[in-house]
C-alpha cells in the first residue's frame, strides 16, 4: 500500500492501515523526527479502541493502553544506545502475545524485529503533504 495524504486525512488513513492488516501485529513506523509517526500512532490506537490519553513512550520505552480487542503497546525507541536496553523490558514478551505493536524508530532494533512485522514508512513532501508505503518482511527481501 502506498499512498499521499494530508494530515487532515490521519483519520482515514489509520483506518485504512487497521483494514489492511486485520489482526495484532507488529507496526514498525520510519521516519524522519516530525513526520508525524507519533500523531499517526496515536489515531490508530484511538481507532483501536483506546480510550486513554496516548502519549510518546520517549523515557519510558514503551506504554501500555487496552484497546477494543486486544493490548495495544506504543514503543519509542529514539533515546536507546543499544539493543540490550530493550532486553531489560522484556520485548520479546510485547512482541510475541497477539498484541497491537506500535514501534517508533525500530532502526534501533534491527535485531529484534519480529519476521512478520509490518514496515510503515512515512516521508513529508515538499507541499507539506505525507507519503505513507506499508511493506512486509516478505516483500522487503
Amino acid at each position: 500500500m502506498k499512498q499521499t495524504y494530508q494530515l487532515a486525512d490521519i483519520k482515514q488513513i489509520s483506518e485504512a492501515i487497521i483494514s489492511y492488516i486485520v489482526k495484532p501485529k507488529t507496526l514498525l513506523f520510519y521516519g524522519d523526527m516530525g513526520v508525524g509517526k507519533t500523531t499517526l500512532i496515536k489515531e490508530i490506537a484511538k481507532q483501536l479502541g483506546v480510550t486513554d490519553a496516548t502519549s510518546s513512550p520517549t523515557f519510558s520505552l514503551v506504554n501500555e493502553y487496552q484497546g477494543n480487542n486486544s493490548k495495544v503497546f506504543h514503543f519509542d525507541f529514539y533515546r536507546i544506545e543499544t539493543e540490550e536496553e530493550v532486553y531489560d523490558i522484556g520485548i520479546e514478551d510485547y512482541f510475541y502475545q497477539n498484541a497491537w505493536c506500535l514501534v517508533e524508530w525500530p532502526n534501533k532494533i534491527p535485531n529484534l524485529i519480529p519476521q512478520d512485522a509490518i514496515f510503515i514508512q512515512l516521508n513529508e513532501n515538499l507541499d507539506g503533504s505525507r507519503s505513507i508505503e506499508i511493506t512486509t518482511s516478505e516483500s522487503n527481501n
